[in-house]
């Protein structure tokens, strides 16, 4: 019996041609990538939390600084945040970055911050939520 060129035994096409992956291989894989995925998802929700807790710092720092130069310029501090709003020492209110709403929590003082300041009102703003932060371990309402 006489072979053609080009052909082989069939012996030999079971044993040497590799004809894919097996079951085995294809699950490690997935179980690696399934790893690795979930490790980068939390790496992520990390990131975003560090980015809102620092957008909630300059926000803050961004108020209270409108509240102070408001209270220096007026000779009264705000009676509202809607009033740092209406003088333009705002452009608007914010949102709280960790509740995503405009709901501070703001903090009245009778007392005077300046010798030439007539009246109380708000004299400091906080996060209205009362998370605890995994970085500082401090909730988000004494900020």
């Amino acid at each position: 019996m006489r072979l053609a060129e080009n052909a082989r035994p069939q012996s030999t096409l079971r044993r040497g041609a590799p004809r894919g992956f097996t079951l085995l291989e294809m699950m490690i894989v997935i179980a690696i990538i399934t790893i690795l995925v979930s490790i980068g998802a939390m790496q992520y929700q990390k990131v975003v939390l560090r980015s809102r807790e620092a957008v909630l710092h300059q926000d803050l720092f961004v108020m209270r600084k409108a509240i102070q130069d408001f209270t220096g310029d007026t000779e009264s501090a705000p009676q509202s945040l809607d009033d740092l709003v209406d003088k333009k020492y705002l452009g608007e209110i914010p949102v709280d970055p960790i509740t995503r709403t405009k709901d501070w929590n703001p903090v009245t003082c009778d007392t005077v911050l300046d010798a030439e300041q007539v009246a109380g009102g708000i004299c400091d703003v906080h996060s209205a939520s009362d998370q605890v932060s995994p970085f500082e371990g401090t909730p988000y309402s004494t900020w």
